[in-house]
């Protein structure tokens, strides 16, 4: 808490900005009074899972685009610890696919949540629609023309 306001973290890769994100967002901004974004590097997000298709400044600008946020950051590691002390926050958001992953910050005194993206959309999924088009896309391409035994004697 500071000067007796209610701060939130909340934090992502935010790759692919989407949906599911921005309500994770929206959510996070109305639990409290001040609200910190932290976007994944792309160094740290490469430490865990596959590289990012929006490079790092592209998502941190995004995220100070939106309306929610009071202070977006960069983000250099998952562990929140020492990020608790520094910033001060209260409550940390996250999406209930890390559940689990961040009770250690109770032990400070943070409310931890899992926010739910139930069903829908995310950027795994994203990406995987898009490599399925395209890979349907060579496939429409590569049979597209079939080999025409006239045009190749004539050549």
């Amino acid at each position: 808490m500071i000067a007796n306001k209610t701060v939130v973290y909340t934090s992502g890769t935010f790759d692919m900005l989407h949906y599911n994100h921005l309500k994770m967002i929206e959510y996070a901004r109305a639990l409290g009074d001040i609200l910190i974004v932290g976007v994944n590097t792309d160094e740290l997000v490469i430490s865990y899972k596959s590289s990012p298709i929006i490079p790092f400044e592209e998502r941190i600008a995004l995220m100070k685009a939106l309306k929610y946020p009071d202070i977006v950051i960069p983000q250099h590691s998952l562990n929140h610890a020492d990020k608790v002390k520094k910033l001060n926050f209260d409550v940390f958001v996250v999406g209930d696919d890390w559940a689990g992953k961040y009770d250690y910050l109770k032990d400070q005194g943070v409310s931890v949540v899992y926010f739910p993206y139930g069903q829908g959309i995310s950027s795994s999924s994203l990406k995987k629609k898009i490599y399925d088009n395209y890979q349907k896309m060579q496939v429409q391409a590569d049979t597209h023309f079939p080999l025409d035994t006239e045009v190749e004697k004539s050549i």
